[in-house]
């Protein structure tokens, strides 16, 4: 990661991408498959105390097997509707299979705990469903 990848926060644009990475719930990787064509996804995120993104995946995710092959990756929020507030990053991903599972992380059950009840019945049915961490060290930031 270099250290400008992310926008000065004192900036209005700045305060913005640290807001959106701090609040919102899903954020948009695209990998790109063999064949070369982009392959965007939504997914839950946790934005890292060293400005890298964490995202838990399932086990068979063509994503892992996009990302071993072609680290270099881009994410970014939905927009406001009407072709504004938009933040982009790229970066470079990679397994991370040091970090805990998804229901061992303090972190991301603070973010996520009732949506991922909600949404596999139970946190170790989660972790079950989405066992791999990927971190994703951002190296630029555009947007407006």
């Amino acid at each position: 990661m270099t250290g400008n990848a992310l926008p000065d926060p004192s900036t209005l644009f700045g305060g913005r991408v640290r807001r959106r990475l701090h609040e919102e719930q899903v954020i948009w990787i695209t990998t790109v498959g063999r064949d070369g064509t982009p392959q965007p996804n939504p997914v839950g995120f946790l934005f890292q105390d060293d400005h890298s993104i964490l995202t838990y995946n399932a086990a068979g995710a063509n994503r892992l097997a996009h990302i071993a092959a072609r680290p270099r990756v881009s994410l970014h929020f939905d927009g406001d509707g009407n072709g504004g507030d938009i933040i982009v990053f790229t970066g470079t991903a990679r397994r991370a299979d040091e970090l805990p599972a998804p229901h061992e992380n303090p972190a991301f059950l603070d973010k996520y705990r009732d949506r991922l009840v909600e949404f596999s019945g139970s946190l170790d049915r989660f972790s079950e469903r989405f066992p791999v961490p990927v971190r994703i060290e951002i190296s630029k930031t555009r947007g407006f």
